[in-house]
């Protein structure tokens, strides 16, 4: 979770929210992402797609079988629907998302029994720090 917040940091750099995810595999990062919604005037270029999507290339097929994915944000459905087509096994998550969230805050997706795969869901690791970045992004968005 620490390298999702780092990723989180990336963000600011360019301007976009600051949220950050990773992918891991057997204690490996192979895919990491961050907001690129402003640099790249691209509203699927959430942090959670774009780690999912360099998971994929690295392993070499979309089916993320024995991957986590650790980010600093609940997703939001589109991410989550992401998580579901690549069959992510799970999803570890810091601060909750109480205007987005499809991990339980607004929608549960993630572990609709309709669907024909699940993820396992850890929420709540690092969510102070995650939350307080976000805050203060927020806080100087207001201000300045």
């Amino acid at each position: 979770m620490r390298e999702a917040l780092a990723e989180a940091h990336r963000a600011l750099a360019h301007g976009d929210v600051p949220i950050g995810a990773v992918a891991v595999r057997d204690g490996a990062i192979v895919g990491r992402g961050h907001n690129r919604k402003e640099a790249d005037c691209d509203p699927t270029a959430h942090a959670e797609i774009i780690a999912l999507r360099e998971a994929a290339r690295t392993l070499g097929g979309w089916r993320l079988v024995g991957v986590t994915l650790y980010c600093t944000l609940e997703p939001c459905p589109m991410c989550a629907g992401a998580m579901l087509s690549a069959r992510l096994p799970r999803l570890v998550y810091g601060a909750d998302d109480p205007k987005m969230g499809a991990a339980g805050s607004v929608v549960e997706l993630l572990r609709e029994p309709r669907f024909n795969h699940r993820v396992a869901v850890t929420r709540g690791v690092l969510a102070e720090e995650s939350l307080a970045l976000l805050s203060r992004f927020f806080a100087g968005l207001r201000t300045g």
